[in-house]
């Protein structure tokens, strides 16, 4: 079920506020207590060792002036060097715990994202775009992991030396700390202008690149469907138009960046000059000592050298936060408790159900018209019925309404006596499978693959199943047998060994219904016929909904009915819908007199 089914276009995944983000990160740092505080003390006493040689740079100049003798200056000579080398020690332990509780942070994220993307429901999934989805525990987690690795250390520790250093100056004399601090204000209305108007343009950015995910997604999948129409032009015009925007969004985002940047230098000649002057009147006036006004500007370059740093590596922080609030969003997804049906409950000879669809009405949010209106169909129980119709015309919304997947805004979905409706997602699992084209081989051993569907199956009971979709010959000469690796990094998997998997997968699950969306569509014409009998093989005895790619497949089905506009226009037997003269009839002769 898709919403390009009427063109409207996917809404989102929720996206979380910055003040949101920022509690789920104080709460992943109060659980590591140790490793937090550790993290704090070091760069804070890393940061307070590079101010003090500053500050001892001073007695050395006053030292000079008031004629000290030699064995005071090297002392403090000895203390700033020591200063220095320990300084760098905390610097690179500070550096060290940064990236370990920014690791342990990365790896939550991606745990928890994970989490809550299997734990929300598949009509949620279907509404939003597998491209929002993926572009969050994807992308949005390469720009943390990167921010991480960079930005975040560097705002954090530049962040505690600039506290440290503002300290440093109102220590050498408050009116040289007063005139250091005038910039801060400078820096403070950077930041203002900034940030109110960068975070929603980073935003916009990751959305955009999410909607260009979502049109390359839509257009490979379906690319079968496209070449059949002829709707490539159509196709890369949407994927172009896409891919410009998000380059438009970077440029607007780089030039908005380097406004900021000269606002940022502003900020440093303000308190630059403000200490150069203060300081020569207090010089003048035997106010301040040699050393003390020699010592402010250094410590003032203590001071704009990190808030520097801040500033320019602010850009990937505000991606990191941006994608933070969008990964801390999908946390927030309602999630079910139940989602994977549990095929134990069934009994081993289970009998199929009939299938019973009875006015339904169902409506994409924010679509103007419903997607499908009043469709009634049957199928009796161990039948089977093929989906046929134009694209658009509702066939896969109907295919994952009848699976369970999304709630009709009228009508009924019964399976057996079962009303889908008062279900939960695992229930109407245990009653219906669905198998689409998007077939799907995990990497690990090929039993572990099969086993995900029946955990308690033997090694024989897979073997059968595989023989049955007439996978048996290939997959017993594998050198490893059911522990060969299969995935990424294994065996390498045709289309039509892929869809044997996934059909052998179906067999396994023992669900008395089930629904086949298409599912042989990327296998090619080459193992077309192969994969139609093992099609027929792993749903004998079971209740079928074909949504039929290719006509040859809807002829094996009991019965046929024809979807336009979200109806069903025609329903018979191959036979009568040829004698009928109608649109099954049209598409008959037309695939006829392709092939």
């Amino acid at each position: 079920m898709t919403a390009t089914d009427t063109g409207v276009a996917p809404t989102t995944l929720h996206t979380a506020t910055g003040g949101e983000a920022t509690r789920w990160v104080a709460e992943h740092c109060r659980r590591a207590p140790w490793l937090t505080a550790s993290t704090v003390l070091t760069t804070v006493a890393g940061a307070a060792l590079q101010v003090l040689p500053v500050l001892l740079l001073g007695r050395v100049v006053d030292g000079v002036v008031d004629g000290a003798s030699r064995s005071i200056l090297l002392t403090v000579g000895m203390l700033m060097v020591a200063a220095a080398l320990l300084g760098a020690v905390a610097t690179a332990a500070s550096t060290f715990l940064i990236g370990k509780l920014g690791a342990e942070l990365l790896a939550r994220l991606r745990e928890e994202a994970v989490r809550a993307v299997l734990g929300m429901p598949s009509s949620r999934v279907e509404e939003v775009g597998r491209g929002d989805v993926l572009s969050r525990v994807g992308d949005d987690v390469a720009v943390i992991s990167k921010g991480i690795r960079t930005a975040i250390p560097t705002v954090f520790s530049a962040g505690v030396l600039v506290g440290i250093a503002t300290i440093g100056m109102f220590g050498l004399d408050w009116r040289l700390g007063l005139a250091g601090a005038c910039a801060l204000p400078a820096y403070a209305l950077a930041l203002r202008w900034y940030l109110p108007r960068s975070a929603p343009l980073y935003r916009e950015q990751r959305v955009a690149q999410a909607d260009r995910a979502q049109a390359l997604i839509s257009g490979l999948n379906g690319i079968d469907t496209v070449r059949a129409y002829r709707m490539e032009g159509a196709v890369r015009e949407k994927v172009t138009g896409e891919s410009w925007r998000v380059r438009d969004l970077g440029v607007e985002v780089f030039r908005f960046f380097g406004r900021f940047v000269g606002r940022e230098n502003r900020a440093e000649f303000i308190g630059l000059v403000l200490i150069l002057v203060v300081g020569y009147a207090l010089l003048e006036a035997d106010a301040a000592t040699l050393g003390e006004v020699s010592a402010a500007p250094l410590m003032f370059h203590r001071l704009f050298t990190p808030l520097g740093a801040i500033m320019f590596t602010f850009d990937e922080a505000q991606k990191s936060g941006a994608s933070l609030t969008r990964l801390v969003g999908v946390f927030q997804e309602p999630s079910e408790k139940r989602l994977v049906g549990d095929g134990s409950v069934l009994p081993a000879d289970v009998a199929p159900y009939p299938v019973t669809v009875q006015g339904l009405t169902f409506s994409y949010p924010g679509a103007e018209e419903p997607v499908l209106r009043e469709v009634s169909l049957s199928i009796p129980a161990g039948g089977s019925l093929a989906l046929v119709g134009a694209t658009g015309a509702g066939k896969s919304t109907l295919a994952a309404l009848i699976a369970g997947i999304g709630r009709p805004q009228a009508g009924s979905v019964r399976i057996g006596t079962h009303d889908l409706a008062a279900m939960d997602e695992a229930g109407a699992r245990a009653l219906v499978s669905i198998l689409t084209q998007e077939t799907h081989v995990f990497s690990g051993p090929l039993a572990e693959d099969l086993r995900l569907a029946a955990p308690d199956a033997s090694d024989e009971e897979l073997l059968q199943a595989l023989r049955t979709v007439g996978a048996g010959g290939w997959a017993e000469l594998l050198p490893d047998g059911l522990n060969a690796m299969v995935g990424e990094g294994g065996e390498r998997l045709d289309g039509t060994k892929v869809a044997q998997i996934a059909l052998a997968r179906l067999m396994l699950g023992r669900s008395p219904v089930v629904v086949l969306d298409e599912s042989t569509a990327e296998a090619g014409s080459e193992g077309a016929a192969e994969l139609e009998r093992a099609v027929l093989a792993a749903c004998s005895g079971r209740t079928t909904l074909f949504v039929a790619h290719r006509l040859t497949q809807a002829m094996t089905a009991d019965r046929i009915a024809v979807l336009d506009e979200g109806r069903v226009v025609e329903e018979g037997t191959h036979s009568e819908l040829v004698e009928l003269g109608g649109q099954y009839a049209r598409l008959w002769r037309a695939w006829r007199e392709g092939s």
